[in-house]
């Protein structure tokens, strides 16, 4: 009977590891379901029983939690579309002043505008990419 009680402790707290989601249910769910095994093979008391499912539990939590968590970790995100092109190089095709001009920047043709509104880039230059605003390339030569 102890050992039908450990199993439907560990199939629910399993269950509700699906609502978290930080494998922490999961392992109480191994021990549980450890320690069903364990009841239904020995003739343990109940004390027992939940000591088998204490030692197993934090042994879980210690030492394959952590593994998951690692394993599972989410990666950081990486830089697309225009997010991706701050901090690369741009070469100035037209004159880039504080009312627009033109730069090539990873092989496409960018409208352009200096971070400093008083700087003027000449043909040439070569400038970086600050920030995307809108359609227009933020450049400064200082980098």
């Amino acid at each position: 009977m102890a050992a039908l009680i450990w199993l439907v402790a560990g199939v629910l707290l399993a269950s509700a590891e699906a609502l978290t989601g930080d494998f922490f249910l999961l392992m109480l769910a191994g021990g549980a379901l450890a320690t069903a095994g364990v009841s239904a093979l020995t003739d343990f008391p109940l004390w027992l029983d939940a000591v088998v499912f204490g030692v197993l539990s934090v042994a879980l939590l210690a030492v394959v939690r952590p593994v998951l968590l690692r394993r599972f970790a989410s990666a950081a995100p990486v830089a697309t579309n225009a997010a991706a092109l701050s901090g690369k190089h741009a070469l100035v095709l037209e004159l880039v002043g504080e009312h627009g001009g033109r730069v090539k920047l990873d092989g496409e043709i960018w409208t352009a505008r200096p971070l400093d509104a008083a700087d003027v880039y000449e043909p040439g230059t070569t400038v970086t990419v600050l920030e995307i605003d809108g359609a227009t390339a933020v450049v400064w030569k200082g980098l």
